[in-house]
């Protein structure tokens, strides 16, 4: 029996109706020619509808991007977890974007199984399999050859490149420490040897960012270019945060841009850095889900969205550097934030 039957089998049987019916079909995968319209989101509930899905796929994206909270599976029971996302794969909102739109995903903590989990998740490998059958990855793929979903896509077209880079924050992140507030927020992490992505997966970000690409897309499921404000964030890991900061000095990566989740609102920041260029943050994490407030953020460069939204990239290839609108859109499909990123403005020097 070879490997891509003992994947689809070891499965349990309520699997069985996703993988014939339900999955993102691998035809629907992204190719090699250029985006020029990138969609993305995250946190939908299973159980809401789903209307700013319709407002997505009028949009008409070149791909679209769950970047985690895709589901809201918060059970160590993958038949429980299987089902919720069986759910998912029933709403006619989503099966009219996945027969439109190429589909590409991360996970953040719901749909990786406990609200805030890290590391310590115990189902963690049972659940990475649902997933990724789940998302129809190809049998092929390096995410079933290592531990966590972490992966990568390259565009390359007449001469110019894209990079997409979608992170694992989950699979390896070490447990955050809550703050004795009783209002679960968390204060950032002491230690410097306290890692978010594993040190396998530090190593991998450290050759994509290596390889050529004009622009650099990576996808976190939470925030980065942020003010801490005690919800899970690259800001509870300071030291990591750094490192993420160096590395994409000490490589010399060019044209990186973070698109985020996870908050329940959506808003664009642009944290300055020492020595190198700005880092861009869209975050779009209200795809059915908005939160009571809005955290204060200095570095957000544009207004908060708390009502149901979407992220977009449109890109211009036809100068020598590319350039970027970077916006999110409410309910009604209107452009409720936008900025404009020029990627001669990403360049090390």
């Amino acid at each position: 029996m070879n490997t891509p039957i003992k994947r689809c089998i070891s499965v349990s049987l309520l699997t069985l109706p996703l993988l014939l019916c339900a999955c993102v079909s691998q035809s629907n995968k992204p190719s090699g020619k250029l985006p020029k319209r990138i969609a993305f989101g995250s946190c939908a509930d299973q159980n809401q509808p789903m209307p700013v899905l319709d407002q997505v796929v009028a949009l008409n994206p070149d791909l679209f991007i769950y970047l985690g909270d895709n589901i809201y599976g918060d059970t160590e029971d993958m038949d429980t977890l299987q089902a919720k996302y069986q759910t998912l794969a029933a709403r006619e909102e989503f099966q009219r974007l996945k027969q439109s739109t190429p589909l590409l995903a991360t996970w953040d903590d719901h749909d990786y199984g406990r609200n805030d989990a890290g590391k310590e998740y115990p189902k963690k490998a049972e659940s990475k399999e649902i997933f990724l059958n789940f998302w129809d990855e190809p049998l092929d793929s390096e995410r079933w050859q290592h531990e966590g979903i972490y992966t990568s896509y390259h565009y390359k077209q007449d001469g110019k490149q894209l990079q997409i880079i979608l992170l694992d924050t989950r699979t390896f992140r070490d447990p955050i420490t809550r703050k004795n507030d009783n209002k679960g927020r968390y204060i950032p992490h002491p230690k410097p040897g306290s890692t978010m992505l594993g040190e396998a997966q530090w190593r991998w970000l450290e050759a994509q960012l290596q390889k050529p690409a004009d622009l650099r897309i990576i996808g976190s499921s939470t925030q980065f270019s942020h003010e801490h404000n005690g919800y899970e964030s690259w800001t509870n890991f300071p030291f990591e945060q750094q490192r993420m900061i160096d590395l994409i000095q000490r490589t010399k990566a060019n044209g990186a841009v973070f698109i985020t989740g996870d908050v329940h609102w959506g808003e664009i920041s642009k944290r300055p850095v020492d020595g190198g260029y700005d880092l861009i943050d869209i975050t779009a994490s209200g795809i059915n889900r908005d939160w009571k407030s809005v955290s204060p953020n200095k570095y957000r460069v544009s207004s908060a969205v708390r009502e149901y939204h979407f992220g977009t990239i449109e890109i211009d290839w036809s100068g020598k550097f590319p350039k970027m609108e970077c916006s999110i859109y409410d309910l009604n499909g209107t452009k409720r934030e936008s900025l404009l990123v020029p990627a001669a403005q990403l360049q090390h020097q």
